[in-house]
């Protein structure tokens, strides 16, 4: 894969990835967190096929559900473990508040071990920690636990 990184004054930045079997995307990053993805022909570098305006929840959100590094679930004994990065949108809830206003593991058994912020990763984070959008908690616990949390935490 190779990305070109081309400043945009007054903009932002703009990211040309093109993938080993030539498919090729445009990532324009906005000065106030808004990303245009556009996607390109193979046959015309300069023929836009489509284009997403994402805002920047929807960007985060859709970084971690791509984000390669996510855990696999795991089997010990009969207990099925999985692991899943939650993000913290501008919508949620606990925006704002301390971890332990979610009452993660007491409602749902899983346990937010990490937060992963722009600034720095935060293991093993105590109830007091507050949770800011753009946060992304790394969760374990049963698949169902897992997917209840999501829930709690974007509100939905």
């Amino acid at each position: 894969m190779s990305m070109k990184r081309t400043p945009l004054p007054g903009v932002g930045v703009q990211y040309d990835v093109t993938t080993h079997s030539g498919q090729h995307l445009s990532i324009v990053v906005h000065q106030d967190g808004r990303r245009f993805l556009g996607f390109y022909s193979a046959d015309d570098p300069d023929n836009c096929q489509a284009s997403f305006k994402l805002d920047p929840d929807e960007a985060a959100s859709l970084a971690a559900l791509i984000a390669p590094d996510r855990g696999p679930d795991l089997a010990v004994g009969e207990l099925d473990l999985a692991t899943e990065r939650i993000p913290v949108t501008t919508k949620s809830p606990y925006r704002g508040r301390p971890l332990g206003d979610t009452r993660a593991r007491t409602r749902t058994g899983a346990s937010i071990v990490a937060v992963l912020r722009r600034t720095a990763p935060h293991p093993a984070p105590g109830p007091d920690f507050r949770l800011e959008a753009g946060d992304i908690l790394v969760v374990v616990g049963t698949r169902e636990g897992v997917e209840e949390l999501a829930q709690i935490i974007t509100g939905g």
